[in-house]
C-alpha cells in the first residue's frame, strides 16, 4: 500500500489529507487540528497522529507552509546584511514613488534590511554588461566582516545590472562564502535574472530574510518525522503552484511565499478539470484571511509581480492570488468615528472567536454566523470549552449593537455584509480590473468559512453558479496532493523586437529549459510526464507594465511573436498601437513534472450516502435579509448524487458549513461537488 499525505498549515488550522492506494482502489483519511503558531512542526505531527497513521508508514509527505509568509508580514525575519554598488545603498527604500496609503499624507515603510546593515563597494557594470568600474575585492571582504560583526545571519549581494553581466556578483559571492559561517548568501541575479534593481533587490532581501527561518523549520520537521520512523521524501509547495524537494527549497526560500494559497488554487484547477469546467474564480476564506484567484481555460493565472506588503514586491513567478484581511476570525469593532469596522485584525487560533471557548472576548465574523443561526455551535472544530449563544450575544450587544443603535441580529448581519464587501472587492481585483467578466465564471468556494458566504458574494457580483468541492475545509491540503513538480526560469533581454536576434531568444529559452529539467528529474519517481512551456514578458516601448505572451516553441519567428503580443495586448486593453515598437523584456520557461492524477471521487464516503430524506437533520432558524427563516439542515456526507436542495438551507460537514441563501438551489454532482444556482 502506498500512503501519501498532503498537509497544509494555515493561520488557524493545520489540515491533512492522506491517500492510501493499493490494487483495490484509493481510500482517504482526514484530519484538522489547530495550528501551533510557535512551532508549526508540532501541528503537522499532530495532524498525522489525528489521521491515525504513523509517520513510518508514509511514503511521501507534501507540505504547504505559511512560515515564510507570516515571517515577512509580521517582520519576524532574520538579521540580514546587504552589499551593493557604490551609490545605491538606498535602492530598497527609493522604490517606485508609491505611498503606504494612497490617500492621506501619513504612513511608514520599514525595509527588511535597515540602512546601517547596507554596505557599498566600488564596482559598476553598465546596462549592456560592460564593466565600467572593476570590483574592489578587498572592499567586499571588509564589508562581509563588518556585517558579521553586526550580527547578521544572512547576506545579500546585489549589484547594479548583474542580470546583464553577473561576473562581479559571482566573484563577490565567492569571497563572501569563504568568510560567511553558513549557506545563507543570496546573489540577486541567481535568484532573479531580471532588470529593475529595486524589484530584484527586494526579492533577494526577502529570500535572505526567510532563509534561516525556513531552513530551521524544515530541518526541525524532518528531524521530528525521522524520529518517528519517516525515511521517505518530503516535498514543499512553492508559490508557483508546484512542489520542490525539501533539500532544494531553502536556496530559493522566497518562492515559498504564498505557498498555502497556491495549493488551494491548484486543487481548484484539478477539481474543475474533473467537473468539466474551465473558468472559475477561486474564493478561499479561512480563519485569518481570504485569498482569491482566477482560473481561465483551466489554467491558474501566474504573475511575477506579487507585492506581499507595502514596499516588498517579489518578482518571482507565483500563482496570482489577491489576499484581504477578512476571515472567520476577523474582529468586528466600532472605530473612533462611530463606524463599524471588520478586520484586518484577527483573533487567529489563539484566542480565536468567542465561540471557540479559547479565551476570545471580541466579536468576529464566525461569532456573527453563530448569532444568525448559520453555524451550529455544537459542530465547531477545535472548541476548547463550550460557550453559550447568550454569551456571544452579550458581546455583540456590548461592543456593536449598543454603540451602533441596532439590534443584536442587525449588528451581526452588518458584520457579515461588511466582511462580504471586502471580499467582493478582492474578487473584482482579479476579474473586472483585468478585463474578465465575473458572469463568465463559476465561484469556486472553499476554506473553512468560504461556503458560508459564497452565495451572497455571487449574487452581489452576478456570478451565476457557486461550486463547493467535496472537502472545502481541506482543499489546500488536497492541493498539496495534486500539485505537480515545477521549476520556473526568468531572464531579462530588454531589447526591441525588431532588433532582436531570434537565435539568441531560442538559445536562452533552450538553456532555461535544460537547467529546469535537470532539477525536476531529481524526483522522477513521482512524475508521470514532463511538459515545458515558454513565454515572453513584453511591452510597447515607453510603457512600464508587462504582458505575458505564451510562446509555442523556442524557435518562434519575429512576425509570429509580434502577432501574439498584439493579440494579448488587445485582449487586455481593447487597444491597438501599430505605430509603437514592441520590446521583449523577459524570457520565461516553466518545466512541469506532472504527478499521477488524484481521483476526487475517493473523497466521498459511500458508506454514509443515503437519500435526501435520510440526509435531512431537521430545521433551524436562520437570519437572512433582515428576517428569520426556518432553514432545512442537511448532512453533507449523506447527500446522494443528483440531490437538489432549495434555499434557505444549511449543509453541514466536519470541515465546513455551506449556506444556501433564500432563492438559490443546490445540486450534488457525480463527484460530490455542490453546484449552487444563484
Amino acid at each position: 500500500m502506498r500512503r501519501v499525505a498532503g498537509i497544509d498549515v494555515g493561520g488557524t488550522f493545520t489540515d491533512l489529507l492522506l491517500t492510501e492506494a493499493d490494487s483495490t482502489g484509493v481510500r482517504v483519511r482526514l484530519a484538522k487540528v489547530p495550528t501551533t503558531v510557535r512551532n508549526q512542526a508540532e501541528g503537522v505531527l499532530a495532524a498525522i497522529s489525528a489521521a491515525e497513521v504513523a509517520p513510518a508508514d508514509l511514503d511521501l509527505v507534501i507540505h504547504g507552509t505559511t512560515a515564510t509568509t507570516n515571517a515577512v508580514l509580521e517582520r519576524k525575519t532574520a538579521r540580514v546584511g546587504l552589499i551593493t554598488t557604490a551609490g545605491f545603498r538606498d535602492v530598497l527604500e527609493l522604490g517606485r514613488r508609491t505611498r503606504p496609503k494612497p490617500y492621506g499624507l501619513f504612513g511608514t515603510f520599514e525595509p527588511l534590511i535597515p540602512r546601517e546593515l547596507r554596505r557599498e563597494v566600488p564596482e559598476r557594470v553598465m546596462a549592456d554588461g560592460a564593466v565600467r568600474t572593476p570590483l574592489d575585492e578587498a572592499a567586499v571582504a571588509d564589508a562581509v566582516r563588518a556585517l558579521l560583526a553586526e550580527g547578521c545571519e544572512a547576506l545579500v549581494i546585489h549589484f547594479l545590472h548583474a542580470y546583464a553581466n553577473p561576473e562581479h556578483e559571482l566573484r563577490a559571492g565567492a569571497i563572501a562564502r569563504a568568510l560567511w559561517p553558513n549557506a545563507y548568501v543570496t546573489l540577486g541575479h541567481a535568484l532573479l535574472s531580471e532588470f529593475r534593481e529595486y524589484e530584484r533587490g527586494t526579492t533577494a532581501s526577502v529570500n535572505a530574510a526567510v532563509q534561516p527561518i525556513l531552513d530551521r523549520y524544515i530541518r526541525r520537521l524532518q528531524d521530528d518525522l525521522r524520529s518517528q520512523g519517516f525515511s521517505r521524501d518530503l516535498l514543499v509547495m512553492n508559490g508557483n503552484g508546484g512542489t520542490v524537494p525539501a533539500g532544494l527549497v531553502v536556496e530559493a526560500a522566497a518562492k515559498t511565499v504564498m505557498s498555502g494559497p497556491a495549493s488551494g488554487v491548484m486543487a481548484a484547477a484539478a477539481t474543475l478539470a474533473q467537473s468539466g469546467l474551465k473558468n472559475a474564480i477561486t474564493y478561499d476564506m479561512g480563519g485569518t484571511s481570504t485569498d482569491v484567484a482566477l482560473i481561465a481555460g483551466g489554467v491558474p493565472e501566474v504573475s511575477a509581480e506579487l507585492t506581499i506588503d507595502y514596499g516588498l514586491p517579489i518578482h518571482l513567478p507565483m500563482v496570482d492570488v489577491h489576499t484581504v484581511g477578512a476571515g472567520g476570525g476577523s474582529i468586528a469593532s466600532v472605530n473612533r468615528a462611530g463606524m463599524l469596522q471588520v478586520g484586518p485584525e484577527s483573533a487567529g487560533s489563539e484566542p480565536g472567536p468567542i465561540g471557540y471557548g479559547r479565551g476570545g472576548t471580541r466579536p468576529t465574523i464566525t461569532d456573527a454566523n453563530l448569532v444568525l443561526g448559520r453555524l451550529d455551535p455544537a459542530r465547531l472544530t477545535a472548541v476548547r470549552a463550550g460557550v453559550s449563544l447568550d454569551t456571544i450575544r452579550e458581546a455583540f450587544a456590548r461592543d456593536l449593537a449598543g454603540p451602533l443603535g441596532m439590534s443584536v441580529e442587525e449588528s451581526a448581519e452588518a458584520v457579515i455584509r461588511l466582511g462580504n464587501v471586502h471580499m467582493t472587492g478582492a474578487i473584482r481585483m482579479v476579474s473586472l480590473s483585468r478585463g474578465y467578466d465575473p458572469r463568465d465564471f463559476v465561484l469556486f468556494a472553499f476554506g473553512g468559512a468560504g461556503p458560508l458566504h459564497a452565495v451572497a458574494l455571487a449574487r452581489e457580483l452576478g456570478i451565476p453558479e457557486v461550486l463547493v468541492p467535496a472537502r472545502p475545509g481541506l482543499t489546500n491540503a488536497l492541493g498539496c496532493l495534486v500539485a505537480d513538480l515545477r521549476q520556473d526560469r526568468v531572464r531579462t533581454l530588454n531589447r526591441p523586437l525588431d532588433g532582436l536576434d531570434m537565435e539568441d531568444l531560442r538559445a536562452v529559452l533552450e538553456e532555461q529549459a535544460a537547467d529546469a529539467l535537470a532539477m525536476v528529474a531529481e524526483e522522477q519517481a513521482e512524475i508521470e510526464e514532463t511538459t515545458v512551456t515558454y513565454g515572453a514578458d513584453m511591452q510597447f516601448r515607453g510603457q512600464t507594465h508587462l504582458i505575458r505572451v505564451a510562446l509555442p516553441s523556442p524557435g518562434i519567428d519575429r512576425a509570429t511573436l509580434q502577432e501574439l503580443f498584439e493579440a494579448a495586448y488587445f485582449r487586455r486593453f481593447q487597444v491597438r498601437l501599430p505605430e509603437i515598437r514592441a520590446v521583449v523584456v523577459n524570457l520565461v520557461t516553466s518545466v512541469i513534472g506532472r504527478r499521477r492524477p488524484f481521483p476526487l471521487a475517493a473523497l466521498l464516503d459511500e458508506a454514509h450516502r443515503t437519500d435526501l430524506a435520510g440526509a435531512r437533520l431537521g430545521t433551524r432558524p436562520v437570519y437572512a435579509g433582515g428576517a428569520w427563516h426556518e432553514a432545512a439542515i442537511y448532512a453533507r456526507e449523506a447527500l446522494p448524487p443528483g440531490a437538489e436542495i432549495a434555499g434557505p438551507a444549511v449543509i453541514q460537514q466536519i470541515d465546513a458549513t455551506t449556506v444556501v441563501e433564500p432563492g438559490a438551489t443546490a445540486r450534488v454532482d457525480a463527484i460530490g461537488n455542490l453546484r449552487i444556482r444563484v
